[in-house]
């Protein structure tokens, strides 16, 4: 035989008790079947008993709402005929015994605990009448007589040995199908209507199947099973196949409601196995629960957690070495029946931190102070120490004790996204890590971790994309081709969840859909830089990385801010890297220490490899000596494109309309972009250096850069003969024009130079780019880094490509 319990969830509608029906009828084997009350009675028991004992004549409007639920159940699930008249009257029966109880209440605005105990046992009474009726061939048996409690510690516990004789007392024969109420249970001395707790239908269901030695022991809820985190939190997690015992106890008492946690270790001792199993999708496998469970690659199993954690510490020099200061916070708090979930201590043993719930907090500091009032009198210890408004997350799983390293790597993960952990315990079996967070990055907490030990069918990594010009939708594009592919063969999920332009911005956790990104950003509302910040900073969203491909100082000026809230920074703005050396250096610090990362590839060569070569050089030992380069795609273009036919003026004009310059093409010829550049390759191998350290030597006079950008091009054409003059003189020579920056001892400049046919810048072709590094490594031969260096897709892939060094793919 089996032992089947079906929760409020599964008798609380007319489809879920109609499947209830279809599943206990299928079965081939005499069951017994445990019901919860229908779902949401308990709940509404207890309100109409507040109601009632508040003096509230309303509690009648509440009780008729009881009433009517339940005559609504039997009009729509039970056919007309002699047994829906005999139901309807014992129905009726029983709540009219619930009107007078909740009359009494009202009327001498009394509620005892033991009169609270009779009006929620209504609930399990009423429902399994019902179910008794629906179910062909059903037999009810009434809890009340056969399980039994006691007193223990001011509080009702079951009385194990005398409720498993009446069990067995009870089934001596076994029925097709026995119903029976779960949750209600009597004193034994008494008779007195007592309970096991909410969700003590679950237990009563594992008391009986082991009291009768079950095959199993199956638990109906509206889960597909036990899953390795909240659904609602975490939208990857999946039902675990298989569980311990241990495994089960653990995460059911850090909050995973699937299963009542007492409910585990009547059938523990007995080796019967639970199914956990859903009322709304019977065909799903479920989650087992057992005591030899399939040895699983992951070290760990699932993740749970406890909001509204209170965290209290009792501290004092004089309990260094003093046997029996445990001792006592434990029992005072027992013997007031605050329930402790997590103990923290120091080796010192000056202090000993307790996790209690919030509702418990402001007691169990009464009590504690109390207790050692004597001691914090004389200053030998201090009043107790109390911090709400915290979490506490369990890492749960019995393969952590074969595998070295796992509270390394989940704290350093922790770590690297911003969260700090206030407190930490981990027993001996090694089956449990619990730690308690600030509450408010729980959602987070959870996310990363699930994320780090491979729970997640993928990594996901979220992104901020700032900037939709040519480069950002080029890089759109990209993530969006890229996406369904990287997910198939890397296992990285790229989630989308913000995008903004200069004016608006959207954000969605779940994801943007990127074939849709304009009509939404058309769509959303107005934003701004403060706006901006406030959004990325404050979703606390997981593996974040925002990314700028704006060349707004504004938005660079956010960069600080993210890094320090551990936001990846990916920018393509050269804004912030070449900026004053302060503030180039503290954003590298702070990315180090909080273990981010704050790459900016594409300030230097678009794609090209060149800081990430320079990196390398320098992370392996050796030394720059001396930087060359050709930075500028668009002027590097202009004197490609200079002839004795097309003049220099026409070439400014030609560079604009293929879209390499700026809009006021002066910028590029003014060779600021070029100092910029230099400038971020010189910090990156190592050199301090500052903008104006660079002599910048001007090809064009400084008039030109004065007044308005028409009076620039109506001039322009004046200086197409100088430059015709000199650029015949050195083609005669064999020689061609590039604007060059160099650094060499502590030097920088930058400068239109004529180049020989036998150097390298020579054949530099279109707007290409090319960087000549010197080393200690490379001092007789260079190391050569070209390719092109302007151009939004390729800048846009030089982006891409430093997002996904963050996710190390």
């Amino acid at each position: 035989m089996k032992v089947l319990k079906f929760g409020g969830s599964s008798v609380g509608s007319v489809e879920s008790i109609l499947s209830v029906k279809r599943i206990v009828e299928s079965q081939a084997e005499p069951v017994i079947i445990v019901v919860s009350a229908l779902g949401g009675i308990t709940d509404k028991l207890l309100r109409t008993s507040q109601l009632a004992l508040n003096g509230d004549v309303t509690y009648l409007t509440s009780y008729a709402e009881i009433a009517q639920r339940h005559h609504s159940m039997i009009d729509a699930v039970i056919p007309t005929g002699s047994d829906r008249d005999d139901l309807i009257r014992v129905i009726d029966s029983l709540l009219e015994e619930l009107r007078s109880i909740f009359q009494g209440v009202y009327l001498i605005r009394d509620l005892s605990t033991k009169t609270q105990a009779a009006i929620v046992s209504y609930g399990e009474r009423l429902s399994s009448h019902i179910v008794a009726t629906l179910i062909a061939g059903a037999q009810r048996f009434d809890s009340r007589e056969f399980i039994k409690t006691e007193i223990k510690g001011g509080r009702s516990r079951l009385a194990s040995e005398i409720t498993n004789k009446l069990v067995r007392q009870t089934w001596k024969a076994l029925p097709k199908v026995s119903i029976v109420p779960g949750f209600i249970s009597t004193d034994a001395e008494s008779g007195e209507v007592t309970n096991l707790g909410r969700g003590g239908s679950d237990y009563t269901a594992s008391i009986i199947a082991a009291a009768l030695d079950a095959n199993s022991l199956e638990i109906w809820t509206d889960v597909d099973g036990f899953m390795t985190a909240d659904p609602r939190v975490i939208s990857t997690a999946y039902v675990i196949p298989e569980l311990s015992y241990i495994e089960a106890m653990e995460l059911c008492n850090f909050g995973a409601k699937v299963v009542y946690p007492p409910t585990i270790y009547p059938v523990c001792i007995k080796n019967i196995p639970i199914l956990i199993k859903n009322t709304f999708n019977p065909d799903a496998p479920g989650t087992i629960i057992k005591k030899d469970v399939v040895i699983d690659s992951r070290s760990i199993k699932g993740i749970s957690s406890i909001k509204g954690t209170t965290l209290i510490t009792v501290s004092g020099l004089s309990m260094v070495g003093v046997i029996g200061v445990n001792r006592r916070i434990f029992s005072v708090l027992a013997e007031n029946g605050i329930s402790v979930f997590m103990v923290s201590q120091a080796s010192s043993e000056n202090s000993t931190s307790i996790g209690v719930r919030d509702e418990d907090a402001e007691e169990a500091c009464h009590v504690l102070n109390e207790e050692f009032a004597k001691e914090i009198e004389t200053g030998a210890m201090f009043r107790m120490q109390a911090e709400g408004g915290l979490a506490t997350v369990a890492v749960v799983g019995e393969n952590m004790k074969h595998t070295p390293g796992i509270a390394g790597k989940l704290f350093g993960t922790l770590g690297r996204s911003g969260i700090s952990v206030i407190a930490c315990a981990q027993g001996a079996s090694e089956t449990n890590i619990s730690f308690v967070v600030d509450s408010k990055y729980l959602r987070k907490t959870l996310n990363v971790i699930h994320d780090a030990f491979f729970l997640s069918e993928y990594q996901v990594l979220n992104l901020f994309l700032c900037g939709v010009g040519t480069v950002g939708r080029s890089l759109i594009e990209q993530i969006a081709s890229q996406q369904e592919k990287l997910k198939q063969e890397h296992g990285l999920k790229l989630n989308v969840v913000g995008l903004s332009s200069s004016r608006k911005a959207v954000f969605s956790r779940e994801g943007i859909d990127l074939s849709q990104w304009r009509t939404l950003l058309d769509a959303a509302p107005e934003s701004n830089t403060n706006h901006l910040r406030d959004e990325v900073i404050g979703m606390n969203i997981f593996n974040s990385v925002f990314v700028d491909c704006t060349a707004s100082p504004e938005v660079a000026g956010l960069y600080k801010e993210f890094l320090e809230h551990n936001i990846n920074v990916v920018a393509a703005n050269k804004l912030a890297a070449s900026s004053d050396y302060e503030n180039y250096h503290e954003l590298k610090t702070i990315a180090q220490r909080r273990g981010v990362k704050f790459l900016f590839e594409t300030n230097v060569g678009a794609g090209l490899p060149i800081i990430r070569t320079i990196n390398d050089l320098i992370h392996s030992g050796d030394k720059i000596l001396r930087i060359e380069a050709v930075l500028s795609g668009t002027l590097n273009y202009i004197f490609n494109k200079i002839s004795a036919d097309v003049p220099f003026s026409q070439t400014v004009r030609m560079a604009k309309a293929e879209g390499y310059s700026e809009p006021d093409p002066r910028i590029d010829l003014s060779g600021t972009d070029v100092i910029r550049k230099l400038v971020i390759l010189a910090r990156e191998a190592g050199y301090r250096v500052e903008q104006s350290d660079v002599h910048a030597h001007l090809f064009i006079p400084q008039q030109f850069f004065e007044g308005d950008v028409d009076a620039f091009w109506h001039n322009l054409p004046s200086l197409d003969a100088d430059f015709e003059s000199r650029r015949s003189h050195i083609e005669a020579e064999g020689k061609r024009w590039r604007f060059v920056a160099k650094f060499e001892n502590g030097e920088a400049s930058v400068s239109l130079e004529e180049i020989p046919q036998s150097h390298p810048f020579y054949r530099l072709e279109g707007s290409n780019n090319i960087v000549m590094l010197t080393t200690e490594r490379y001092r007789e031969f260079p190391m050569l880094i070209q390719g092109y260096g302007a151009g939004a897709s390729v800048t846009a892939a030089g982006v891409f490509a430093d997002i996904m060094s963050i996710a190390n793919i």
